[in-house]
């Protein structure tokens, strides 16, 4: 490289700065008339709080920007997708930040403007200008997207105090989720005139909405699902640790009555509420990474065992005697008595309480809420929390009538067979002693006609014995 080429380089770098320096400010009045600039886009649910933009349900929708140079906003234009709706509830609230203590800015809600919401457009003229170096944020309740899974950018214009309008930066895209079948279901639902009227009384809006009902039945579904579980491995678990129970109530060994009778009378004579407290709370200190699942059944087995004890052993004491001692003179053991002959018609009288104690026990699975299991009821508790209406209580209602209600009237037939098999309806109607009202007194004819006309106790004389 030769002198004058290695003085050349150096001064070709010197030529384009200072070319790109001209250009710069010739540039710099264009750069300082934009007086608005997009900070933010958002979007979030406003109906039950979630994360995920659903099409066609409202949303809060909100934009922020921040005005520089010297000159003032007098009008912000907001240009919406194509497709967007606003609900019936719709409403618009605009305020300026005023940014003279960047760290503490103040919100003037005092600002003069007029507004013209469409489904495309927001309009807002602004009296006296949105003053510079401040920030201005716009939020509309109730704006409706799309009801296609897409992405969304909201786009607008600006005029500053001279009268030229400019284009609004792009705010970040704005994911949205398409409704599936059931939420346009649900959405064409609450817009039917009877729904309306029906929501318009506060008591059925609040605990009978026909749309917060329906919505909410998939997820109680799945609670419902867990708390049947908990009944169906704890209560099987309790049936045969009752029944030891019941025999250590009834043996010959006083130390094994007492230690029986000292477990019966603790679990019975203390809520169950008390014992899911002091099972979740208590067993994690002697027995770490305890599954609240296994807690649970646990906890409802145990309870149950106490109250399935007493009813297997009144079940057990009811048998007549003369059962122990016919098989006794059979020939069988004391263990084959209990096990072939008493254990069966036992379980037969007790079926009735068992099923009761099953339906007691199936309820009490929503106390497990208390601790924090998600079964039915921390799944309505959930949605009440979200939506602030109380029908999904109503709905949970529901799932444990349609457990409750069948297994009652399950034990009523059972226990009607249960009594006309016991010999309270053996006598055949031909058999039966007839009975006649005389007056206030019922009399039973068996079979002659008695004089008596008031039917006081007259023997009949049998055949063949004097009269």
């Amino acid at each position: 490289m030769t002198k004058d080429t290695a003085t050349r380089i150096p001064r070709t770098l010197y030529a384009l700065v200072a070319v790109f320096l001209l250009i710069g400010s010739l540039l710099w009045p264009f750069q300082s008339a934009l007086a608005l600039s997009t900070d933010s886009v958002t979007a979030s649910r406003n109906e039950d709080g979630g994360s995920d933009i659903i099409g066609g349900k409202s949303t809060r929708l909100s934009w922020e920007g921040t005005i520089g140079g010297d000159e003032k906003v007098m009008q912000i234009v907001l240009d919406f997708p194509d497709g967007c709706t606003l609900a019936d509830d719709v409403s618009v609230s605009i305020q300026e930040m005023i940014m003279d203590d960047p760290m503490h800015p103040v919100h003037d809600k005092s600002i003069k403007y007029t507004q013209d919401l469409s489904a495309s457009t927001l309009v807002v003229n602004f009296a006296d200008g949105l003053r510079p170096n401040n920030k201005v944020s716009i939020q509309i309740e109730g704006f409706q997207f799309p009801s296609v899974t897409a992405d969304y950018t909201i786009t607008g214009t600006y005029i500053d105090d001279k009268g030229t309008s400019h284009q609004l930066d792009a705010g970040r895209p704005i994911s949205v989720i398409g409704q599936t079948g059931m939420e346009n279901f649900l959405s064409w639902l609450g817009s039917q005139p009877w729904v309306i009227a029906w929501n318009s009384f506060k008591f059925s809006n609040s605990f009978l909405n026909p749309v917060r009902a329906i919505a909410s039945i998939p997820t109680i579904l799945g609670g419902w699902g867990i708390s049947i579980s908990f009944v169906a491995i704890g209560f099987p678990l309790a049936i045969p640790v009752g029944l030891c129970i019941s025999f250590l109530r009834m043996s010959r060994f006083r130390l094994l009555r007492f230690v029986s009778s000292i477990y019966v009378n603790v679990i019975r004579g203390t809520p169950l509420f008390l014992q899911i407290y002091i099972a979740y709370f208590g067993l994690p200190l002697f027995i770490s990474n305890m599954n609240n699942f296994t807690t649970g059944f646990i906890v409802l087995a145990l309870n149950s065992s106490a109250y399935l004890a007493e009813i297997f052993r009144a079940g057990i004491q009811s048998i007549n005697k003369g059962q122990f001692e016919a098989a006794s003179s059979l020939g069988m053991t004391g263990f084959q008595t209990m096990f072939f002959v008493i254990i069966p018609q036992t379980v037969r009288r007790v079926i009735p309480t068992m099923t009761s104690e099953f339906i007691l026990l199936f309820k009490d699975t929503s106390l497990l809420a208390a601790v924090g299991v998600f079964e039915m009821m921390m799944f309505a508790k959930q949605q009440v929390n979200l939506t602030g209406n109380m029908t999904p209580y109503v709905v949970a209602a529901c799932f444990y009538l349609l457990i409750t209600l069948p297994l009652t009237r399950v034990i009523s037939v059972f226990e009607k067979k249960l009594a006309a098999t016991d010999g309270k309806q053996t006598a055949p109607d031909d058999k039966k002693p007839k009975t006649k009202r005389v007056g206030l007194f019922t009399t039973t004819d068996p079979g002659a006609a008695s004089s008596d006309p008031v039917g006081f106790t007259k023997a009949q004389p049998s055949e063949g014995s004097p009269s």
